[in-house]
């Protein structure tokens, strides 16, 4: 969960209550990535991953980039900020981010927007690091075991924040697939390890995917609402408040396909918004920390995947355990449904 949410206070308490705490370091420095990891090493001993986003092609049309700037100078006005440069970089630190990781390694990477060359992976493989890649689709699942990926994060269309497509398609906007079709479908193309996320808020749900084929389960719109998270605290409001009854997918903020609570900037821009990520991301910037200082969520990107309304505000580690005795109380219903059928 970049943007601050996937801080090291909260991944230090979900590795403590025994599940795989993660580090986002989309949007940060190679130095700031570093740092986190290192207060997040002071916090637990146990286990942890660090997130890394794809750099990015260069396919952007200038001229629909120049056209949204235009539509968003009223909130520019509004906001009494200034719209960001668009060319503020594609790649988000990659290669020295890919260094760091490589010289002090982590237990694991996973990677955002696409897929590493082999190369890349079988460098981690070589410090120790396991590798995971998020996929969308069987064939990008296909393309990741080829590529020596150790694991694949299937996301379904439920999930909140951005969608991890390897190539971002505008024809297939909308077209994403369901968690439950696409894990049986990546179950039967790729023969590595399979996680699964999107939409997953209770244990019974995390029940219901391994049961599919997963080998275990991913949560983040779950934990956005905990004490630790470092989402803005309108952020974590929004996610449960009945004035936002509903989630889309949209290009609004950055310019790629991300799942958010339904705000007026969103309704008001979405429609008209380029294929220009992460032009449009840099461009908006401004825009979002402006709305969040003057306390208005409705020109912040609020990310949330389609289960937001049964986020829980307990703390962080309590939740692993009460998602773990779910899953567990799931499981066990359902081992003594197999029995009574059998008997």
């Amino acid at each position: 969960m970049a943007g601050g949410a996937s801080c090291p206070r909260l991944a230090a308490a979900v590795c403590e209550a025994g599940a795989l705490g993660f580090l986002a370091a989309g949007y940060k420095t190679a130095d700031g990535m570093y740092q986190e990891i290192k207060q997040l090493r002071g916090l637990t001993s146990r286990p942890f991953g660090v997130n890394l986003f794809m750099p990015q092609p260069d396919t952007a049309d200038a001229a629909a980039i120049d056209v949204y700037r235009s539509q968003l100078a009223g909130e520019a006005t509004w906001y009494e900020t200034q719209l960001g440069d668009p060319d503020s970089g594609r790649d988000d630190g990659y290669d020295a981010k890919l260094a760091i990781l490589l010289d002090d390694p982590v237990p694991l990477v996973s990677f955002t927007f696409g897929c590493p060359t082999r190369d890349v992976l079988d460098a981690f493989a070589r410090v120790g690091t396991r590798t995971v890649v998020t996929v969308t689709t069987p064939e990008e699942a296909q393309a990741a075991q080829w590529a020596g990926a150790d694991a694949v994060c299937v996301q379904g269309v439920e999930a909140g924040g951005h969608q991890g497509t390897h190539r971002d398609d505008p024809e297939a906007d909308g077209a994403g697939i369901g968690l439950l079709s696409l894990i049986t479908q990546v179950r039967e193309t790729a023969q590595i390890p399979l996680v699964a996320t999107g939409g997953l808020m209770r244990g019974a749900q995390i029940a219901a995917v391994l049961a599919a084929g997963a080998d275990a389960a991913q949560l983040g719109t779950a934990f956005l609402v905990t004490p630790e998270s470092g989402a803005h605290a309108l952020h974590k409001q929004a996610m449960t408040n009945p004035l936002f009854l509903r989630t889309e997918l949209t290009r609004a903020f950055s310019g790629r396909p991300a799942r958010g609570l339904v705000n007026r900037f969103m309704r008001e821009h979405g429609p008209y918004a380029p294929a220009a990520y992460p032009q449009v991301h840099h461009l908006t910037s401004g825009l979002r920390k402006a709305a969040a200082k003057a306390g208005d969520a409705q020109g912040m990107a609020l990310w949330a995947g389609q289960g937001h309304r049964l986020a829980r505000e307990l703390p962080a580690g309590q939740l692993v355990e009460v998602l773990a005795a779910e899953l567990a109380d799931a499981e066990g219903s359902s081992a003594a449904e197999g029995r009574d059928g059998a008997a």
